[in-house]
């Protein structure tokens, strides 16, 4: 499993799951699912979005809805994998877990009915005279309170089993949201007209009228009153006192209850509805503390609470409909457009779930280890590669899976395509690899060379190789008569230059033409002769620790080298037996030139 990383205001969030975190195509990634039981991810998504998530009081499951078809499905913490979906005839808008793990759940539907959950399956429906818009649930009274297109919020008892006298709210086109006040149980309601009205259970009368004002400015103490503004999320914080409050501008305000005027002002700059909003301190650490989430369809914004100053945003790449926060953790759970629930991982928040503990190793080895992912098994081809290789006519089949601007298709069958196009490739290809180790071997050998100076350089050979002869013979160092001062002008001084083409210098050395010819014709056979066998040898151990499929290819290029160097050789004794006059010279650069060729 490879986490995808992003570092916004230089804070790490970690892609767990969601859309663009497989490097695979969808369809891949569903025919490979063996192989995917270990990522936390697998089976964490809907056919095509996901409406709304939360997580069951106890920490063990989790519970969303979605689309298509409109179901419900469960997850499971300890399985890391889906524990059963459910289909129902309506999409739903919002729900509510009644009990403290998944076993009871209240679902309001956008065709206006309401359905009650067991572990059994559906036990029981029912409809509302208007379109319903959000639930909330007072669990001392058994109150269903359901937020509507009317300025009534219905109360159905679930004690008793039938509806109660409505809340009759001063809304006139209708109520958003509903929640309750975890502490003192306060009702609050924030309605299409811009106000938030609050309501104790105990006399179900009002008992007080907020109406949110946005400042014309950030800086300036004058604010005015936007008529056209809603009321689309709200959360009580934990203490009882604070109130979060976003409205339709993509503004979020910052209530204490007791005070008509926010501390604090957000502007999420896109202009977007606020759709979710959490007060979120109880994470371990002093980062984590005193911060608020909110989000609209298109970010996902963490900052402070008493300055606003922005600490982190998750941007996905779809619209985003419900934000849940796991407690206790540095985990976010994102329900989107998209077919995968999104989860995010912000270690600078809080520690990984104790169910998904493993999230702090994985984090720990990306940093140390980055990986990359690769398709196994496919080639990406273009159109026109494939109408190159053959297989246009393949376009439509299963063969073929169309991604971005070609397909995929598998690699066996591409490689099979490609040897019949050309056949020989693999030929070529081998005979380049054999001489491209070959020059790459000649050109790492060491090769001893001897310096010899610019003045004399036949006499200073010839005295270089009477040394080495008595070396050989008395087993003594030999001693370089180049580095002898007594003659150090006659190698440097151009005017000692020996004329071996003078008449002098032949009758005086009547011998030495034939004798350096000879040794020279020597050499040059001994030299060719021992690189020929270093050559054999060491392309033979080279290619054979590498390829041992591919000797023959080596014994035969060994063998045209010989041959080409024993045809250069018999080529140069010819042209000095045209030039030479001796016949004692002819007889043996004959024999030399036939034992050549024989060989």
């Amino acid at each position: 499993m490879v986490l995808q990383v992003t570092n916004p205001n230089n804070v790490k969030v970690y892609t767990v799951s969601g859309s663009g975190t497989r490097s695979i195509p969808d369809w891949l990634a569903r025919r490979n699912k063996k192989t995917l039981k270990n990522d936390p991810g697998l089976d964490f998504e809907f056919p095509e979005a996901s409406i709304k998530v939360k997580t069951t009081a106890d920490n063990k499951f989790v519970i969303a809805t979605g689309v298509y078809k409109p179901q419900m499905r469960v997850f499971e913490y300890a399985e890391t994998s889906m524990k059963f979906d459910r289909h129902t005839n309506a999409e739903n808008i919002n729900f509510i877990i009644l009990s403290d793990d998944w076993t009871k759940s209240v679902l309001l539907q956008n065709d206006r009915t309401i359905e009650f959950h067991a572990q059994g399956g559906l036990h029981y429906k029912t409809r509302i005279p208007k379109f319903g818009r959000d639930l909330a649930y007072h669990y001392p009274t058994c109150d269903l309170l359901i937020a509507a297109s009317s300025s009534e919020i219905y109360r159905l008892n679930l004690d008793q089993g039938r509806f109660l006298n409505s809340i009759m709210t001063d809304a006139a086109k209708g109520v958003n949201v509903s929640i309750i006040n975890p502490a003192h149980q306060l009702f609050g309601f924030g309605t299409e007209d811009g106000t938030v009205e609050f309501w104790d259970p105990r006399s179900r009368s009002r008992v007080g009228l907020l109406t949110p004002r946005l400042p014309s400015s950030l800086d300036s103490e004058n604010s005015i009153i936007t008529p056209d503004i809603q009321i689309t999320s709200m959360k009580f914080r934990d203490d009882g006192l604070g109130l979060a409050v976003g409205t339709s501008s993509g503004h979020i305000l910052l209530y204490d209850i007791r005070s008509s005027s926010p501390w604090l002002v957000k502007d999420h700059q896109y202009g977007y509805p606020i759709k979710s909003v959490h007060w979120y301190n109880n994470a371990v650490g002093d980062k984590g503390r005193g911060k608020v989430i909110s989000a609209d369809c298109k970010i996902m914004k963490i900052w402070d609470r008493e300055s606003g100053a922005h600490f982190t945003s998750v941007e996905p790449p779809n619209d985003i409909n419900d934000v849940c926060v796991v407690p206790d953790s540095g985990l976010i759970f994102v329900a989107n457009e998209g077919i995968q629930i999104g989860a995010y991982y912000i270690p600078a928040l809080g520690p990984a779930p104790r169910w998904c503990y493993f999230l702090d190793n994985l984090t720990e080895e990306l940093e140390e280890n980055p990986q990359e992912n690769i398709y196994e098994n496919y080639k990406f081809v273009t159109r026109k590669e494939l109408a190159n290789l053959g297989l246009d006519h393949l376009i439509g089949t299963n063969l073929l899976k169309a991604y971005m601007h070609g397909f995929f298709i598998d690699l066996r069958l591409y490689e099979k395509a490609k040897l019949i196009m050309n056949p020989f490739a693999y030929a070529e290809y081998r005979q380049r690899v054999i001489k491209e180790k070959i020059e790459k071997e000649r050109a790492s050998r060491i090769r001893v060379t001897k310096k010899l100076p610019k003045v004399n350089k036949e006499l200073a050979s010839r005295l270089l190789e009477d040394e080495e002869k008595k070396k050989r013979k008395s087993n003594e160092p030999s001693v370089n008569p180049l580095k002898d001062n007594r003659f150090g002008e006659l190698f440097t001084n151009p005017d000692y230059q020996v004329d071996e083409n003078s008449r002098e210098f032949k009758l005086l050395h009547p011998s030495l033409p034939k004798k350096r010819k000879s040794s020279d014709e020597d050499d040059n056979y001994e030299k060719s002769e021992s690189e020929n066998n270093e050559s054999n040898n060491d392309d033979d151990d080279s290619i054979s620790s590498s390829r041992s499929d591919l000797d023959s290819d080596e014994d035969l290029i060994t063998q045209l080298d010989k041959l080409r160097r024993a045809k250069s050789s018999s080529s140069k004794l010819k042209d000095e037996l045209i030039r030479s006059s001796n016949t004692q010279s002819k007889k043996q650069i004959n024999n030399k030139s036939r034992r050549i060729e024989i060989r």
